[in-house]
């Protein structure tokens, strides 16, 4: 039994392309939809039910918007699937996406969690490019991961039976925090290529900028629970190694990443695109530190 499973927050407008990818285009159909829907906009709550009716199989739980993970854990008791599919509200899967994680299941019994690309899904201009390369994982085979997307990830039934909730604590990077937990159980995490959707990018710089200070101050969060997941991070300097790996986190790791993200946007080096990147990852070094020293958690 397969189980699509998505929450969504006052984007009516959206979660109707999400549903329609998934009711109308899909080359194997899922036996159930359940969407957890936090918000209070009529629009969004009017287009979920005109979807119930052309298929019965979808059910909306309404609940208070507290934050996603919270929203995955309303939901996750509904979802009766072996297999539990999961997406977002601002993502549409390819006709295959549930063919492909069902066979990438079925070909690898070990792999609890499996997922795959993100991809661009509208303007095709210079900044989307830049996003589509900076936010989301480009392997080029079937592998191991830390992690995969929590906008096209799925779970087997029996590896959500044994983690339990998602971490409420986390605001963001609670797919993370999920997938590591699996890792620690002794599942695999799969990344396969094929197992895609298009996801619809940060229209602005600001806010490319400003989705990646938050990665950033997430980060802070998922790796303090989890000292060992980011070793090359120190959380504190009490020697001249833990020094050395702080200056590195901040110098040649960034410029180093951004030189290999700007490779995958053009064949040849682009000071300008290398300089792009590195202000992305650097903002994302910024959001870390703050929130170790300025917020509350």
């Amino acid at each position: 039994m397969i189980t699509v499973f998505i929450c969504t927050y006052n984007r009516g407008n959206l979660i109707n392309g999400t549903l329609k990818s998934i009711i109308k285009h899909q080359t194997q159909k899922p036996d159930e939809i359940i969407v957890v829907n936090g918000g209070g906009e009529n629009d969004c709550q009017e287009s979920l039910e005109k979807w119930r009716k052309e298929f019965p199989q979808l059910k909306i739980i309404k609940t208070k918007n507290k934050n996603l993970a919270a929203s995955r854990n309303v939901g996750l008791p509904h979802c009766k699937g072996d297999l539990i599919l999961q997406t977002d509200d601002d993502a549409r899967p390819f006709q295959n996406w549930i063919e492909e994680i069902v066979k990438a299941h079925k070909n690898n019994p070990d792999s609890g969690v499996v997922g795959g690309r993100v991809i661009d899904a509208s303007r095709g201009n210079f900044l989307s490019k830049i996003a589509d390369i900076a936010t989301f994982p480009n392997h080029k085979k079937v592998q191991k991961v830390r992690s995969v997307p929590g906008v096209n990830s799925s779970y087997k039934k029996e590896v959500i039976e044994m983690i339990g909730d998602y971490d409420e604590t986390l605001f963001r990077g609670e797919d993370v925090d999920y997938n590591w937990r699996a890792i620690q159980s002794g599942w695999d995490v799969l990344y396969c290529p094929e197992i895609k959707v298009k996801h619809l990018h940060r229209p602005t710089w600001k806010g490319l900028f400003q989705q990646h200070f938050m990665y950033g101050r997430a980060h802070y969060l998922v790796r303090r629970k989890w000292p060992t997941m980011y070793s090359h991070y120190p959380l504190k300097i009490s020697s001249i190694k833990s020094l050395l790996k702080w200056f590195a986190s901040w110098s040649w790791t960034p410029l180093n990443d951004a030189v290999q993200k700007s490779s995958q946007l053009a064949p040849k080096m682009n000071g300008f695109d290398i300089l792009v990147f590195l202000f992305v990852n650097l903002s994302n070094r910024v959001g870390t530190a703050m929130q170790r020293h300025f917020y509350i958690d």
